[in-house]
């Protein structure tokens, strides 16, 4: 009998290629500048920043932080080290005020969750708007791991143009971190939104992501429920859990369905990006 295995090793070299390839061509065919993104100390924000002024230049890639009262101190150190570091051109923009606006006039007083996705989706106006007046795209950093599991904002961190990194696990990302030169201390720190006092990603997710991403792969590849509990030494039930999340939350990294009239459809068999019309 032939031992399973899931293999998470990337060519980091063959795969940063590839996405300034993606990046490039994106934002030629839309007929725009370049792109805007928003910064926040972590690991994915950081590498898609660095990929993208690799492909377009540093004065064609606009970096925005935009902290409010829960962001994290050590998010804001990081920001510093990583301008710095790596030449970004930055803008920082405290939203604490814009984020209570929202609260207020908000029909029913938000619980830590929904003022989580407040937080997402007023960062998603701003970047937008700035897009708008620079004519760039509006650039994400959400990893592969996220999206399967739904673990976003719909309309906040997941509303954007182009998502450079969405084939990428969370476990890859720092791979590429790691070839990028990122420094040690961000790539170990424990992911987080900061949407929270003390909220991390692995505490909110309830698994590591060398685990989760192991499950999410095995469930790729097709491999059988049992197998992929012993693989990755975790309880079945686990693994259902996971597999569970990535079925209820698939509506989050779908465009709105539409009903199948014309020839080609939006969203299903007329596919972006569109190289010829």
């Amino acid at each position: 009998m032939v031992e399973l295995d899931i293999d998470l090793s990337i060519d980091p070299k063959e795969v940063t290629t590839i996405i300034k390839d993606f990046i490039k061509t994106y934002v030629k065919n839309s007929g725009t500048k370049g792109v805007v993104l928003g910064l926040s100390g972590g690991a994915d924000s950081i590498v898609t920043a660095i990929l993208c002024k690799e492909t377009f230049g540093k004065n064609n890639v606009s970096c925005l932080f935009l902290p409010e009262e829960t962001t994290p101190d050590i998010d804001k150190k990081h920001i510093d080290l990583i301008v710095k570091k790596f030449d970004l051109l930055y803008e920082k923009k405290d939203i604490s005020d814009v984020v209570e606006s929202i609260t207020k006039g908000s029909i029913i007083k938000p619980d830590k969750f929904a003022l989580a996705n407040i937080k997402a989706r007023a960062r998603m106006i701003l970047l937008f708007e700035y897009a708008n007046m620079k004519n760039f795209l509006v650039c994400g950093t959400s990893n592969k791991s996220e999206l399967l599991v739904g673990y976003f904002t719909k309309y906040g961190d997941g509303g954007v143009d182009i998502m450079p990194l969405g084939d990428i696990y969370k476990t890859q990302v720092w791979q590429l971190a790691k070839y990028l030169k990122i420094p040690n201390e961000i790539i170990s720190k424990p992911p987080s939104g900061g949407l929270w006092k003390g909220q991390t990603d692995e505490g909110e997710l309830k698994i590591p992501y060398d685990k989760l991403d192991m499950i999410l792969s095995g469930l790729e590849k097709k491999i059988d429920i049992d197998e992929i509990s012993r693989i990755v030494d975790i309880k079945k039930s686990e693994v259902l859990r996971i597999k569970n999340l990535r079925i209820k939350n698939q509506h989050k990294v779908r465009a709105p369905l539409i009903p199948k009239i014309g020839l080609r459809t939006p969203g299903y068999d007329w596919r972006s990006p569109v190289i010829e019309g």
